[in-house]
């Protein structure tokens, strides 16, 4: 199978940038990155060290329902181009492991599909719970702090 990894949404990402709203209706906060621990979630790859960064709430799901979590996202201040990568992106790299999350077609987690998984085995998981015909899609977040990362689906 082969994986295809998804960024955050890009008209979101570019209503933000433009001074729209959050997921909690506010605008994003500016700040500068330390360089550690800042991956932008539309380019998929570290914010580098002193750039201007976007730090917002996020939910990564068409509609508000019970299973549609949100929460805190970085992005590149300026324009960047949206990941459309082969491969595992580079955010994916950068800490021991993930949590990950199967998620029906109607957006809902397919109950025992949740696991911190060791960034080394994220494909092969990520390849099981796709092979699973319940699942629409893989959502992964941080295994600290909940955060959405990326979100995986079959290459069509």
């Amino acid at each position: 199978m082969t994986l295809q990894f998804h960024p955050y949404d890009s008209a979101f990402v570019a209503a933000v940038r433009a001074g729209g709203p959050d997921a909690n209706g506010q605008p994003a906060e500016r700040a500068v990155s330390d360089g550690a621990g800042n991956p932008c979630r539309h380019c998929l790859q570290n914010i580098p060290e002193g750039a201007p960064m976007l730090i917002l709430a996020a939910r990564p799901f068409p509609a508000l329902q019970p299973y549609a979590e949100t929460g805190p996202i970085f992005l590149c201040a300026a324009v960047c181009a949206s990941w459309a990568g082969e491969g595992v992106p580079e955010i994916l790299t950068t800490a021991p492991d993930y949590l990950m999350k199967g998620y029906g077609a109607n957006d809902r987690i397919v109950y025992g599909t949740g696991r911190v998984v060791a960034t080394a085995d994220l494909p092969a998981y990520a390849e099981t719970l796709l092979d699973d015909p319940r699942i629409a899609y893989v959502d992964v977040r941080s295994a600290r702090n909940n955060c959405f990362q990326a979100r995986i689906t079959r290459r069509s």
